[in-house]
This record gives structure tokens, sequence and C-alpha cells, in this order.
């Protein structure tokens, strides 16, 4: 079995410790996310994993032949090839075997080889094991191969042939993507894959993961892509490497739990502390109380102080209500868009409502992003009308936002100057929402990245009072924790939203009508994007109907045996409700486990306690059943999950 495997890896940047300690294995099979929050160091940890960045300490073993491919978040841009070049580049290694086999077919034809039978028994077993590397590769299908990855991630049979250069930043990156994926590694490391993909690029990728036979690790911002892809997470968290059993869901389930047991225990001390300090003040130059004062001060500098990282304030943000407006948002009227003899749409009727969240969504170059510029008033040149309704302000967020922001002031200057008056003492807050935490708020816009910009602009956005918004991918560069904060103001938002997104728990999460465009027609779903998807998946046997295909499962089957795979999806569906009610319980015990070991902990911290060495005791020997409990029972959770 190929692996990578880690052990006590450590890295620091200057005086900042960025991996402690770290161990990991990777291994054909390994099915695994790497979480933690914006700055934790996943990209870094990724590169130390790939081969790209040398750890200050550890052990670094990889098994011999073990194939490393590694997809960074950004950054990649290809030249002097085609697209099909490109592709072909993805089996560099493949040709070198080949090489290689034709140098041992030259040595094989020399006569001193010949006469020498060890050396070509040597040769001969050399050249039939690197045939059968070449065979696994799947080189001789790789024309399939090319053409099924590059249609899978949204290319276009008429993109075999185009220059390289000629794709955009996003197209790059899928570019590169193709290779990693094409190069059928043992172990494949991807940064970020879902961030340049439509949604059907992602159903494809997801897919593709699952019957991927090697082992992967990925770092992701898509809840649900990492959900269905998964089955353990490994959280980096102030340097240190933790795994959590399940997937992405569950991890966020017990992380929770523990996350809240940490803020409540750094809130404890943290308040332990200001009574000590302020005792110490008090009575720091009274002779009758130096003891005390001492005990104070040595005790202060002994303890180990809780840290919370940024990430982990809780930000709850508001933005100014919209302004009063009619019950119509926006009416379309034989709404139709053509670039040259190509048609877009045509002949769109559509009213939204105020207050109605409507998502668009198709494949590349339907016309999602042509509507919302047509919507916001950008593209003038379109066919039938557009109408807003009575009181309506409208705010429109683009992808391209990013290119005009270049002012020589700190992001925080910034956006304090655009904010309305009421909102400039909560600005800070709402910048740490948007991932500009600590020192960040005092960099200047002009040097920020494209990333660091698009938020920037979607924030700007959302200070000004609207009643419209236009949004496409709002989500792009934000990380999960940004995304639920942007999905609880969207969501209470009372004016309307209309816009596009490939992160499908946002799409979910925030849509109540669904409107599809594809082959240069629409149809509007009055539903979330969960709704569209059943009725598509309803829709799918009647379009089958029409032309022949297999029986579909338990189809012509006798009766008995139709029973028979009821009864056991019955018995099936009811352990899954066993399962995860002993999982709830197993958290639910865990809790309270954790609930008294705080209380013993606090217990311990009392002065009529830990001075007494019996009662110290008696507290220390209940703690330390209650921590050996909470080990056991987290392991019988994580058996649980891993049933899922």
């Amino acid at each position: 079995m190929a692996f990578v495997q880690f052990s006590k890896i450590s890295l620091a940047f200057a005086d900042r410790d960025i991996l402690t300690d770290v161990s990991l294995n990777l291994a054909s099979g390994t099915r695994a996310a790497l979480a933690g929050a914006n700055g934790a160091g996943k990209s870094t940890l990724m590169k130390v994993i790939a081969g790209e960045i040398a750890p200050d300490s550890g052990d670094r073993a990889v098994q011999k032949g073990c194939c490393v491919s590694y997809l960074p978040q950004s950054g990649i841009v290809h030249r002097g090839r085609t697209l099909r070049e490109e592709m072909e580049a993805a089996y560099k290694a493949v040709l070198d075997l080949q090489s290689r086999m034709e140098d041992i077919g030259g040595e094989l034809e020399k006569s001193e080889t010949v006469q020498d039978k060890t050396k070509t028994a040597i040769l001969l077993e050399e050249h039939r094991r690197l045939g059968e590397e070449v065979e696994r590769s799947g080189y001789y299908e790789r024309e399939q191969r090319i053409t099924a990855t590059l249609e899978g991630l949204g290319f276009s049979p008429d993109d075999i042939g185009r220059s390289v250069e000629e794709f955009s930043g996003g197209w790059q990156m899928r570019i590169a993507l193709a290779k990693v994926l094409l190069e059928s590694p043992d172990i494949l490391l991807l940064d970020e894959p879902t961030n340049y993909l439509d949604i059907e690029a992602r159903f494809w990728l997801e897919s593709w993961l699952q019957s991927f036979a090697g082992g992967y690790l990925i770092v992701s911002h898509d809840r649900y892509f990492l959900d269905v892809t998964i089955n353990e997470v490994y959280e980096l968290f102030q340097g240190r490497l933790k795994r959590y059993a399940g997937n992405y869901t569950a991890y966020e389930t017990v992380r929770t739990v523990e996350l809240e047991s940490l803020l409540k225990r750094y809130a404890e001390q943290q308040e332990e502390i200001a009574k000590s300090e302020e005792l110490i003040r008090r009575f720091r130059y009274k002779a009758s109380k130096a003891a005390m004062v001492q005990e104070r001060v040595k005790k202060l500098e002994k303890m180990e102080r809780i840290e919370i990282p940024e990430s982990l304030k809780n930000i709850r943000i508001r933005f100014p209500d919209p302004p009063h407006a009619g019950k119509v948002a926006v009416a379309l009227t034989g709404l139709g868009k053509r670039y040259g003899n190509r048609r877009i749409f045509s002949n769109l009727d559509l009213t939204i409502g105020n207050g109605e969240k409507l998502v668009v969504i198709g494949r590349n170059g339907a016309g999602k992003s042509t509507l919302l510029r047509i919507l916001a008033g950008v593209d003038p040149d379109f066919e039938g009308r557009v109408q807003y309704g009575t009181g309506i302000a409208a705010g429109y967020f683009s992808q391209d936002a990013a290119e005009r922001f270049n002012a020589p002031v700190s992001v925080l200057e910034y956006m304090e100057a655009e904010a309305p008056t009421p909102l400039v003492p909560k600005v800070r807050d709402m910048l740490g929402g948007f991932l500009f935490r600590g020192d960040d708020v005092y960099k200047s816009v002009s040097v920020l990245s494209g990333g660091e910009k698009s938020r920037l602009a979607l924030l700007k956005m959302l200070l000004k009072p609207m009643n419209l918004l236009i949004l496409d991918e709002p989500t792009n560069h934000l990380d999960l924790q940004s995304k639920d904060i942007l999905m609880d103001v969207l969501a209470s938002y009372t004016g309307a939203v209309i816009f596009v997104s490939h992160d499908r728990g946002f799409m979910e999460g925030l849509s109540t009508k669904t409107l599809e465009m594809a082959n240069g027609g629409v149809r509007l779903f009055y539903g979330n994007y969960g709704y569209y998807l059943e009725k598509i998946a309803e829709e799918a046997p009647e379009v089958d109907r029409r032309s022949p295909r297999k029986p579909a499962e338990g189809e012509g089957e006798p009766q008995q045996t139709a029973k028979a795979r009821r009864e056991e999806d019955k018995q099936r569906q009811a352990a899954l409700r066993r399962r995860r009610r002993l999982e709830e319980e197993s958290l639910s015990v865990i809790e309270s486990l954790e609930d008294e070991k705080r209380r013993l902990e606090s217990e311990l911290g009392k002065p009529e306690v830990y001075s007494n060495g019996e009662k110290a005791r008696a507290i220390q020997s209940k703690l330390a059943d209650v921590a050996y409990r909470i080990e056991v029972k987290t392991k019988e959770w994580e058996e649980i999950a891993a049933q899922h």
C-alpha cells in the first residue's frame, strides 16, 4: 500500500510556530479533509506533505515509488502549449518509464549482455515490471481519459486545440486540476479544488473522487462537497493536528461541543486572572498581605494560559435595514440577449417579489452572469424590458469587483469612510467576519490580493441600505465561518436577493425560488435549490423512457424478491436510526462529562480545596476518573460515527 508518513513535524516562520509536532499518515484509501481557520497553516502543511517546503524538524517517509500530486490553491499559469499538449504532459512519468524500457531493449540487443544470462534475466524482469506500471497508468486509454476529464470539468470539444494562454485565471486552475487527476497519483493533495468550478463540474469531481483508488487530502470551504467525499477530518489548531472520525458535519458537531468547552474555560480563566490581578494591585504595598500577594503572583506566572484565536470570536453582524419598497422588486418582460449570431436566452418573463431569494443556475456559458449584469443595469444591450418596483434601490456584486479597488489607505480607514455613521463603531467586527482579522485591517487597500479585494467589495456593498441585492458568486474567497455569517445576514434580510453561486449548501440554505437557464431557455421552480434537484430527479425516468435503457434496480424482479428488498431497506433504515440515536446519546454523555470535568477543575482552583491535601487528592482522583470516561465515550462515539 502506497503511503506518505510524517512524525513530529514542526515549522516556524520568524517567531510564529506554524506546525508543532504534527504527525500524519496518508495512504491508499484515505478520504480526508484538512480543516482549520484562515491562516492556521493548512496550505503550508499541504506543501510540506508535497515536499515543496522542508520542515524545521521531524521525519517524512514516502514509500518507494509512491506518487504524490499536489494542486495549490491558486497561482498556476500554463504557457506554450495547446490544451491537448498540456494534458499529454500529465503522462510525463509514464513517458520516462517508456524511455527506460527502450534503453533496456537496447541493452538486451548487445552481444555481451546476451552472453551474461544473469544480467539478461535482471533486465527482462525490470522491463516486465515497467511494462506493468505503464499498463496500470492508463496511458493506452489516455485519449478517452483526457476527453472525459476535460468534459467533466466544463471544457468544450472546441477547447482541446486552443492555446492555454487563451484561458482566464479560473480556467487555468481547471487545467491544473485536470492534469493532477490524469496523473493518477497514489496520494492526491487538493487545496480548494472547487474554487473555480461550477456546480456541474463539482458534481463530476465528487463522483471522480468517490471512485478514486488512491488516497487524498482536501482543503475546501464547501461543506456539502466535503460531506460526500471524506470520512475523516484533520484539524490544524494553533499549530497542532487532531483527527476526527466521520464526515465534515460530524466533525463540526463534535468540534462545536469542544469549542464551547474551550471558550467557557477561557472565560473562567480570564475572570480568575482579573480577580488575581485586582488583589495584587490592591495589596501589593501592604506588608501584612505580602505572602498572599506573592502566592498570587507565582500562581499567575505558572498558569498555563488558554489562548483563543481571532477566528473563534463570536462575530454577529447586522447591516442596515433595507428602505421601504412595494411588493414587486423587479419585473422582466420578453427579456432576451444575444452575442452576434449566438442566442443566450430569449422571451424571459419573470417577476421577483420583495423579500424573495432567487438562485440562478445553469452550466457555464448559459447566461447567468449576463442576466445579472442586465438586471444591475451594467449591460444595456438586451431585448425586452427590465422594470424595478417602487422605491427599489439595488446593489450589485460581480466577480470582477476587485478590479476597482486601488485606494492608498488602510482597509479600516477605507471602510470607515464608506460606512454610514451608526455603523462606524462596528466596522472592525464586520471586517473580522470577512476575514480581515488582527493586523490585516491596517493593510493598504492597494496591495490586497484579488480575493481580499473581492471580499472588501462585498462588504462595502452590504454597508449601504438597499432592498434588492444582485450577487454573482458572493461566497468565493470566503471560509466556512464567513459563509455562515453571510448566510445569516442574507437569510434575515427583508429585501430581495437574486444570486448565482456554486456552493450547494449556500444555494439550498438561502434560495426560495430557482431559475434554471439551459439551451437558450429558462424554467422557474417555486422552491429552493434542494426542491429543484428533487424535481429534476423526478423528471429523469420520463426522459429515460424515451430511449432504450437497462431496467432500474428492482424492476422485473419476482414479487417475493422485491418484497425482500423492501424489508431489507426497512431494516437498513432502522439500523441507521438506531446508530444516530446512539451517536446523539454518546454526545450527550460526553457533554455532561465535560461539564463535570469543568466543575471539578473549578472546585480544585478554590483556596480551601488546593490548600487542603486530602480534599485536593480526592478531587484529582475524580478528575482522572472523568477524563478516562470522556476518552472511553469519545472512542465509542467515533466507532458509531464511522459506521455512517
